[in-house]
């Protein structure tokens, strides 16, 4: 996949199919758009674009008007963004910034120099609730409409719902399934039901990036971790998880481990990633070939099975070590539980 920031560069394709979103987290309804628009586009012969945002528009209206509130809490990082829209088949991704003169550029305008001008678009495909333009004043509508007359094409997909889930034995729930959403993915983080994430995502929730260096305590307690930099100050995910770490083993099997995701509050706020996001994984597992050091500078992916508790402020660390081990324990036995139903599902399975 190609990607370009902004939309006046000389090596986009000169016409493309379009879709429009901020795709955080490309959930199952943002991967159901995608390959809508793949099939699209391939009947056309054109290449498949999306089209995102960088930073969160909403992002952008809570430090211009001082109200943090405004802002999402994000799931993924830019990242994990850009993987997930290459791992949809997508041919080429533009990123555009997200700043006052794109949030003062009227609907109308938007069209002509983004869509038109910029991208070449010959085909725009959004959602069923999409708005766009200086106070969100574009619709499908006035899309649709500047499409006949400026020549493209435009189609909406409906909203993508998955059932509800019930208890064995209980009657299927009368109310309609849950539309799935980057604020459905982002309430079942909060709630830590990191099964309703996988069922929203379609994939175990993850976060990846280059492991860097930190204060290295966790060493002088027995807990070497491996440090990812979470780039926005409000991740959907925080507290401490059961983990898998891929991307340290040459045969490419996963590790299991441990992590805390959040801002470490029984450090020191001035260490040397002070005030930023991190997710810190311990490896319950550790391959003798990476050495001591064999991590630093990798790229590795953390998925994040199954939450244990939310972040806690420890009494000295003494008191914070006992809670590590304790950590690491839990996970340890929460992969011991998943092995033995895994196992008895084979022998069901068999018989």
């Amino acid at each position: 996949m190609k990607i370009f920031r902004g939309f006046r560069h000389s090596q986009l394709a000169p016409h493309c199919a379009l879709t429009i979103g901020n795709f955080d987290g490309v959930h199952r309804g943002h991967q159901a758009m995608l390959a809508l628009l793949r099939n699209e586009a391939r009947h056309r012969g054109l290449p498949s674009c999306a089209l995102t945002f960088e930073p969160h528009p909403r992002d952008f209206f809570a430090e211009k008007f001082k109200k943090p509130e405004l802002a999402p809490a994000r799931i993924a990082t830019l990242r994990d963004k850009l993987s997930e829209l290459a791992n949809n088949g997508i041919d080429q991704t533009v990123i555009i910034p997200f700043n006052e003169q794109l949030a003062s550029l009227p609907a109308e305008e938007f069209i002509r120099q983004v869509l038109v001008e910029g991208l070449g678009a010959q085909y725009v495909l959004v959602g069923d609730d999409f708005r766009f333009g200086a106070g969100r004043t574009g619709d499908y509508a006035m899309l649709d409409a500047a499409g006949r007359v400026q020549g493209f094409e435009v189609s909406r997909m409906n909203s993508y719902e998955i059932s509800r889930l019930t208890l064995p034995g209980e009657a299927a729930p009368a109310q309609p399934g849950i539309r799935v959403s980057s604020t459905e993915v982002r309430e079942a983080l909060s709630l830590g039901d990191m099964e309703e994430v996988t069922r929203l995502l379609g994939r175990p929730y993850s976060v990846s990036g280059h492991v860097v260096h930190g204060r290295k305590l966790g060493r002088s307690l027995d807990f070497p971790t491996l440090n990812l930099r979470f780039s926005h100050w409000k991740p959907a995910a925080s507290g401490i998880f059961v983990v898998q770490v891929h991307g340290l083993t040459q045969d490419g099997r996963p590790l299991p481990g441990v992590a805390n995701m959040g801002i470490r509050p029984s450090l020191d706020p001035n260490d040397v990633n002070g005030g930023r996001v991190l997710l810190e994984t311990f490896c319950l597992e550790w391959p003798q070939e990476l050495g001591r050091e064999g991590g630093y500078g990798k790229i590795i992916r953390v998925e994040l099975l199954h939450k244990l508790h939310d972040e806690r402020k420890y009494d000295g660390l003494a008191a914070l070590q006992e809670g590590i081990a304790q950590d690491c324990a839990d996970a340890r036995a929460w992969f011991a539980a998943r092995h033995s139903e895994t196992r008895r599902q084979t022998t069901r399975d068999r018989i």
